[in-house]
């Protein structure tokens, strides 16, 4: 970033734990996303992988589906989501939340 008196900051993640999940076959990892999906688990996907926030409880669901699960200390960069700014529920005259959806750009990495 740049500062308006033109000095650069950099920005770093912080690495935090994670679970790593792998999987013998494309399939078995489609149906470990679908179970997190299912529970609203923030996601990080990658090429034959994914990552979670670390626990105990996701991690005993993957492992009984037959995932291989590794924890690990790295910077968590999970899915924005299908509407991009996160999970709500607005009702009609409820100004602050009554807005509509922004679908998620797909390819756009920010």
């Amino acid at each position: 970033l740049e500062a308006r008196d033109g000095r650069l900051v950099r920005v770093v993640a912080r690495s935090e734990r994670l679970l790593h999940v792998t999987c013998a076959s494309p399939l078995e990892l489609t149906r470990a996303a679908y179970h997190l999906g299912n529970r609203h688990v923030a996601l990080q996907v990658g090429d034959g992988w994914l990552r979670l926030l670390d626990d105990y409880v996701l991690k005993a669901m993957l492992e009984q589906l037959g995932a291989t699960v590794e924890a690990i200390e790295a910077p968590f960069q999970p899915e924005h989501g299908a509407y991009g700014g996160g999970h709500h529920h607005s009702h009609h005259g409820e100004a602050e939340f009554n807005y509509a959806p922004r679908l998620h750009q797909f390819g756009v990495r920010r």
